[in-house]
């Protein structure tokens, strides 16, 4: 097989595609982390709780780590467009592997997250956290990806 496997005028314009569908989910879920550390200040306050951002907060969930796993599976995927080696960019790469087991695992203990006093709220916001520095990271290493 010859690389790349489609035109490099196209997979440029993908390449940018990528780029701004991660930081649209990136900035999605900095939304998504304020709405949550919103509701635990209210919640650790003992003020009354914001139940429209509550429910926001566990629908949008589930869809940004589906939309979280599709942008890593969409890059890996132009990659090995592009030069058929999934290690063309071993930071990007793993940072982003990371993520996707970092979501993943985000999402597990959401699940066990049961009444006002679970002791999953913890590592929930702590891992949250977590990720949101790693999709910082990680798009620093993608803009040195694509120049």
């Amino acid at each position: 097989m010859q690389y790349p496997l489609i035109s490099r005028h196209i997979l440029s314009n993908l390449r940018l595609v990528h780029a701004c569908y991660n930081t649209s989910i990136m900035l999605l879920f900095f939304y998504h982390g304020w709405l949550g550390l919103t509701i635990r200040r209210r919640r650790r306050a003992k003020a009354p709780l914001p139940f429209p951002m509550i429910r926001r907060h566990r629908k949008m969930g589930p869809v940004l780590i589906v939309l979280g796993v599709l942008g890593f599976f969409i890059g890996l995927t132009l990659v090995l467009l592009d030069t058929g080696k999934i290690f063309e960019f071993p930071p990007h790469l793993f940072t982003g592997l990371v993520i996707v087991v970092l979501l993943l695992t985000i999402y597990v203990v959401s699940r066990k997250i049961k009444g006002t006093d679970s002791p999953y709220r913890t590592p929930h916001f702590i891992l949250g956290i977590i990720l949101l520095c790693l999709y910082l990271i990680e798009v620093f290493l993608g803009i040195g990806v694509l120049f």
